[in-house]
């Protein structure tokens, strides 16, 4: 069986010597399946088993003059077998192979992906505890609006990670089908047997039909999970990036001693890591967009989606891989300022209570149209610097004969907005990071 690789070496996964690997995998378990059927002599299963070995560079020096891979990496089996070698093969079409290869190298991939969204997943669940009563201004369209907490903002990436981390899971499962059903799919020339032997020697499920390939829906589901984890992360990087502005500051990417933020200008601190994130987010969108038209073949089969994917599965799965290690980190060592928070939520003078003014008026009975126009007269003066927003509404005739000026004050509570805001984060505590 293919090894598996260590973390962080996505990279492993995808060199030449371990497809190969993984090629060499379905030709020697598919000689097993035919000796079960009684088809290849046991003893020259024994003689492959003991001298199946494969030397990159050779296949390579092979393949330059029959420009086959598959035929390239036999031929240079067979120079190291023997004669048992002709068993190799027998009745199996190139795409049995490598589609059946490719299978294994993406479902070890998603191994690692999905251990990576976990881990992620782990730290989030615990900063947004970590910050759970910590108030916040929550904007719309750039714009205060009303408080929140920072834990709360981090808890809405929490659930949308267990979801990248359940849609990883479902790519890895939907990708961890093989094939072993000859020119066309037909099996007329190798028994389903084989098939069923060799997936099931390599955890893999039989594909139910094939048309000499794997349907390639499967392949564009696997490369879309992919991208829509990396456009979390795209997300998630983005809004550090806002609140590291400088008129903002509410929270600050990892900045270690020693490095440097600016060649110009000492001063600068600058979001690098969360800006990386966000480019290669970008890739990987873009290779889930080459995934989706590799659907489309030529009638059983064509070739049109094998070069394409040769370069958009390992480096979107590499790339994966180490976005969200960067992102980890930052989250891990995330510098927030509570202090700022703070002070940015006063910066409207009161403003972000106007909807509470608002239905404790429309509670003493006004409609909801004259209360709208009393709080935002009122909210207008402030904005154009008359007043302070809770004094115009005290000093409002019109207010005053709905609402006691305790009645008004009391609108302006930082804690009563976040009341109910508990039961988020008793959700949060029964999310389960593990995949």
């Amino acid at each position: 069986m293919i090894e598996r690789y260590s973390l962080p070496e996505m990279s492993g996964i995808w060199t030449e010597e371990s497809k190969m690997q993984a090629w060499l995998q379905v030709e020697v378990l598919a000689c097993e399946a035919m000796s079960e059927l009684g088809l290849v002599p046991a003893m020259d299963v024994e003689e492959i088993k003991k001298k199946a070995r494969f030397d990159v560079d050779r296949v390579k020096e092979i393949e330059a003059r029959t420009r086959h891979d598959v035929v390239a990496f036999l031929d240079n089996l067979a120079e190291n077998i023997g004669p048992a070698a002709r068993w190799l093969h027998m009745g199996m079409t190139s795409s049995d192979v490598l589609d059946t290869g490719l299978a294994i190298q993406m479902r070890d991939a998603a191994d690692i992906l999905i251990e990576d969204t976990s881990n992620l997943l782990g730290v989030i669940k615990r900063r947004a505890l970590e910050f759970r009563d910590t108030p916040m201004i929550g904007r719309s369209h750039g714009v205060h609006a009303e408080p929140i907490t920072f834990g709360a903002k981090l808890a809405v990436w929490a659930f949308e990670t267990r979801r990248n981390l359940d849609r990883l899971l479902r790519a890895k499962e939907v990708i961890s089908y093989g094939q072993i059903s000859g020119a066309v799919g037909m099996y007329e020339s190798v028994d389903p047997f084989v098939e069923k032997y060799v997936c099931e020697q390599l955890g893999l499920t039989p594909a139910e039909a094939s048309s000499q390939v794997l349907q390639r829906d499967r392949h564009a589901e696997y490369s879309c999970a992919l991208a829509v984890a990396a456009s979390s992360l795209e997300k998630f990087a983005t809004e550090i990036r806002g609140l590291q502005r400088t008129e903002v500051m509410e929270a600050e990417e990892p900045f270690r001693e020693g490095q440097t933020g600016s060649s110009a200008m000492p001063h600068k601190r600058n979001p690098i890591i969360c800006e990386r994130v966000c480019g290669l987010a970008r890739v990987i969108r873009g290779n889930a967009s080459v995934a989706l038209q590799n659907m489309a073949l030529w009638h059983e089969r064509d070739i049109s989606h094998s070069s394409a994917e040769r370069v958009i599965i390992p480096d979107s799965t590499i790339l994966l891989d180490y976005i969200s290690h960067k992102f980890t980190e930052v989250l891990e060592g995330l510098m927030v300022y509570p202090w700022k928070m703070e002070q940015n939520m006063g910066l409207t003078r009161g403003l972000i209570f106007s909807e509470k003014v608002l239905l404790a008026l429309v509670d003493k009975g006004t409609t909801r149209q004259d209360a709208y126009k009393m709080v935002q007269r009122n909210a207008m003066k402030a904005v154009h610097q008359e007043g302070e927003f809770l004094e115009n509404l005290l000093g409002d005739e019109e207010v005053g004969q709905y609402l006691s000026a305790d009645e008004v004050r009391a609108c302006f509570d930082v804690g009563a907005a976040l009341a109910r805001s508990g039961v988020i984060f008793e959700r949060l505590e029964a999310l389960r990071v593990e995949p």
